[in-house]
């Protein structure tokens, strides 16, 4: 009797199982693609929110300024807090996930709510600025960014969490490892700075 059939039966079991293996890999790196470009989604709703929060506290400080001629110093603190904050955001919008950039996003822009909230202490003291129409805006318009990156930031938490916890678990991290599927950091604000929206009594 001839090998002959025996090694064609052997090497279609093969190819069978390569074909199988092979869309395996195909399915875990395509879901795991998915899961990276949601959380990077998600992501990208945090900077919109971040630049908007950005762009409107120089406008309250030109309307502050107009008051509040004896605090420069904090008025330029502030500002000083607001650029070091939007070179982080620019920086973790660049790679979204990665830990290093996010924890300075996050002291970052801790230390700008720190400041933001000195401005509003500060601020007190100065009756027509409370008073002040444009100021009112403002700071309604802060407050509703800031519960804007609150949603945004759960959103992606929630996607980095599915990504992370499919990248993990036996066996895509397999797939995961070989193509290099890096594992995405959380977005925490620092504890010692937990975001309050802004709350003033004009």
């Amino acid at each position: 009797m001839s090998a002959g059939p025996s090694i064609f039966i052997i090497l279609i079991v093969i190819i069978g199982l390569l074909a199988i293996i092979g869309i395996f890999v195909m399915v875990v790196y395509n879901g795991l693609v998915q899961l990276r470009n949601m959380y990077k989604n998600a992501f990208s709703q945090i900077d919109v929110q971040l630049k908007r929060r950005y762009d409107l506290i120089p406008n309250l400080v030109e309307t502050a300024k107009a008051y509040m001629s004896h605090e420069r110093e904090t008025l330029e603190a502030v500002i000083a807090a607001r650029n070091s904050a939007s070179t982080a955001r620019e920086a973790a919008a660049a790679n979204p996930g990665s830990a290093a950039a996010l924890s300075q996003l996050s002291h970052a822009d801790a230390g700008l709510t720190g400041m933001m909230g000195r401005l509003f202490a500060v601020s007190e003291a100065y009756p027509d600025l409370k008073a002040n129409q444009n100021m009112m805006q403002l700071t309604e318009e802060l407050t509703t960014t800031e519960n804007k990156v609150a949603f945004a930031r759960q959103a992606y938490n929630d996607s980095v969490l599915a990504f992370n916890n499919k990248r993990e678990v036996f066996p895509n991290n397999i797939v995961a490892g070989i193509f290099s599927f890096q594992e995405a950091a959380l977005f925490e604000i620092e504890a010692s700075a937990e975001r309050v929206a802004p709350k003033v009594q004009f």
